[in-house]
């Protein structure tokens, strides 16, 4: 899939710019990228490019996407990357007009969070450390080990799973109370740490330690928490993902329910349910928008109901 070298230039242009002004994370940039690619081919395909496109081209390529088996989310998002795309090439007057703002998306609804419950977190953090302490090798034990501190880590901070796989082996000193997370746009935040995280980094790191003193160079000599022999230097996000989900099958849940990010979700809800203030649980989670976060609120809606029906004075008794 590629652009036309017209539309490849515009699209580097205007990926630099949310690159430096909003401070888009790799992961948000690769995927307009994919996205105004697929539309610049579309539209290449028609003989036009992003500066000779109208509006009715920009109809037709949604209707594409919709022939082509899209979600409705899929396509409210190509729509919202072709409104920034145009909204830059108007401010940077390479157009005249903006063909994409009449443009309407599909209606859809703000889906909920998958959540886990309570018993539900604590059947994989038990199950994994039943893992660690079975293995009968080593090699396995770091491996074991190694999901069991990234389970317990990440319920602990509610980390995105790509702050969590690069957290560098710093995190795991000894009297570390609080972690520097360097997130999306390049912001960096405190996070508090509690005893079983900090424990399970411990146990960790030191099993790490004991399997590379075997050899002349190995993993404790990266730079990375969780390092790798990837292209990264650290463990991947698919990696993790695919350990989790081979761990809640162990543990008896559906693997198909179960990821690194319902577990940032069930972080959240959970200290929201349990009283959290709101403001608080979205500087822990890095959101720059609270609307973000508001949408863990809907696990404290029966909470609420019975605060008032129990402690308002005009409720019936």
């Amino acid at each position: 899939m590629r652009a036309k070298p017209a539309d490849a230039k515009l699209i580097t242009l205007f990926l630099d710019m949310l690159a430096a002004e909003q401070g888009a994370g790799d992961n948000t940039l690769q995927a307009y990228r994919r996205d105004l690619t697929d539309f610049s081919e579309y539209l290449g395909r028609a003989g036009q490019t992003f500066v000779t496109a109208g509006t009715e081209s920009l109809r037709d390529y949604l209707a594409d996407l919709d022939t082509r088996g899209f979600k409705s989310s899929s396509v409210a998002r190509r729509l919202s990357a072709m409104r920034h795309l145009y909204r830059f090439l108007l401010n940077e007057r390479v157009r005249t007009d903006d063909p994409a703002a009449i443009l309407s998306g599909p209606r859809r609804g703000r889906g909920l969070p998958k959540v886990l419950s309570i018993s539900d977190v604590d059947r994989m953090l038990t199950r994994a450390r039943e893992l660690a302490q079975a293995a009968d090798a080593p090699l396995r034990q770091l491996r074991a080990l190694r999901l069991y501190c990234l389970l317990e880590v990440l319920y602990a901070t509610g980390l995105r799973v790509s702050e969590l796989v690069s957290l560098p082996q710093s995190a795991a000193r000894r009297d570390a109370r609080m972690i520097v997370v360097r997130g999306k746009g390049d912001k960096e935040r405190l996070v508090p740490l509690n005893d079983a995280s900090r424990q399970a980094m411990a146990e960790y790191l030191a099993a790490m330690q004991a399997l590379a003193s075997t050899a002349k160079k190995g993993a404790a000599d990266s730079k990375w928490l969780f390092p790798s022999f990837g292209e990264s230097g650290h463990l991947t996000r698919q990696h993790f993902a695919r350990d989790l989900k081979e761990l809640a099958a162990a543990a008896g849940l559906s693997p198909r329910l179960v990821s690194p990010h319902v577990l940032r979700h069930a972080f959240a809800s959970h200290l929201l349910h349990n009283g959290a203030d709101l403001r608080i649980v979205q500087t822990l989670l890095g959101h720059t928008d609270i609307s973000t976060t508001q949408i863990y609120t809907h696990v404290v809606e029966e909470r609420l109901k019975s605060l008032v029906r129990d402690l308002h004075p005009l409720a019936e008794k």
